[in-house]
């Protein structure tokens, strides 16, 4: 990723840039506002911003200028990409805030979730009520805030395009993709109590609805979709960038799954195992079930989903998963989907220059440690 670091900062400043704004209309309404203020700048200070890399380079792979050719772009175009590929990265930060209150994650990045800021914060003022409480309550507001602010950063950037087609086109893939994560984050949650009443043989189907909707299509297919078709993109090109995004969306979502069990702590910033804790009901749970001899499957069940788990039944429940051969299969679909994605690229209709950092990219989502 050649212009990686470059696309960071030009979306970091754009979100800056939007925060200042934003936050001096909570500051002129009251003082106790600047904790939403405060907040919200933590939570979308730095990250990896992959979305918004899928963005950029999905528009430079239907406008083929050439990455050296952005500055001297069309003014139009170069604000709308980027404020739309930092609307992503709003909308993520609104989606971690609530998924850590539906998780009950306490960390997130290695520092305390929003809900938890938002109980110590409570705490620390000795105010009425429960710490606790207040938390969640007011982490459900900043996400709602941040998704609201996702949608008036995106429309600032599609107002300057000038080519209202793209424009709706552009704001069509955003709302399918707000519907579907959503969507998928609720089907998550179901698979999480519901598994026990759906018969074995379905669970990985099941798992692998989860995944689609709740990461894939929003990790990778939809911001390379959104920048395609802000560059004017043609049904050939978004389906090209579709056919790509999917598969390799599911890669990442499988690697994230198994750094959600084997994962270092000092590398994701998440307690280690956290995704059995949570009880997750991945596809890599889904294949171990699968795998393992009834008594190591109703004791996989029976553990799965315990906060309190030690550390010791996690080593316990990360070997039973490993040795029965279900993370070598993970590994394995991870290789088939990286494999499709990069044979789409290889035919597909876009400049060279956005298909070689495209191809890159790949490689950065699927060998990740974090």
């Amino acid at each position: 990723m050649a212009h990686g670091s470059r696309l960071v900062d030009l979306v970091q400043a754009r979100i800056e840039e939007f925060l200042a704004d934003r936050t001096s209309i909570l500051r002129s309404m009251s003082p106790d506002l600047e904790p939403l203020a405060a907040f919200s700048k933590r939570f979308l200070s730095g990250g990896k911003r992959f979305r918004a890399l899928f963005c950029y380079w999905g528009w430079e792979a239907v406008g083929g200028r050439g990455f050296d050719a952005f500055g001297s772009a069309g003014e139009r175009d170069r604000f709308a990409v980027l404020s739309a590929a930092s609307a992503l990265e709003l909308f993520h930060a609104a989606a971690l805030v609530h998924d850590d209150i539906i998780d009950n994650s306490d960390t997130r990045r290695g520092a305390p979730s929003a809900h938890r800021l938002f109980g110590a914060l409570h705490a620390d003022a000795g105010w009425t009520g429960g710490s606790d409480d207040f938390g969640r309550a007011s982490a459900i507001l900043l996400g709602d805030l941040l998704l609201g602010w996702s949608d008036e950063l995106l429309d600032e950037g599609l107002a300057a395009l000038g080519d209202l087609r793209a424009s709706r086109a552009a704001r069509a893939e955003f709302v399918r993709m707000r519907s579907e994560v959503t969507a998928g984050q609720y089907l998550d949650i179901l698979e999480e109590r519901a598994w026990r009443t759906q018969p074995d043989a379905e669970l990985r189907a099941r798992a692998e609805r989860v995944i689609v909707y709740k990461s894939a299509k929003y990790s990778v297919e939809a911001p390379l979709t959104i920048g395609g078709a802000i560059a004017g993109a043609t049904e050939t090109q978004l389906s090209a960038l579709r056919d790509f995004g999917l598969p390799l969306g599911i890669a990442y979502q499988l690697r994230d799954d198994l750094l959600g069990v084997y994962g270092d702590p000092e590398v994701t910033g998440k307690p280690s195992g956290d995704d059995l804790r949570e009880g997750k009901r991945t596809i890599l749970i889904a294949v171990a079930r699968e795998r393992l001899a009834p008594g190591q499957r109703r004791l996989v069940d029976e553990l799965l989903g315990d906060p309190g788990l030690d550390a010791e039944q996690v080593r316990m429940l990360q070997r039973t998963i490993g040795d029965c051969g279900a993370v070598d299969e993970i590994e394995r679909l991870i290789g088939d989907n990286m494999s499709r994605a990069m044979a789409v690229l290889a035919d597909a209709p876009f400049s060279r220059e956005a298909s070689a950092e495209l191809g890159a990219l790949a490689s950065a989502v699927t060998l990740r440690s974090s």
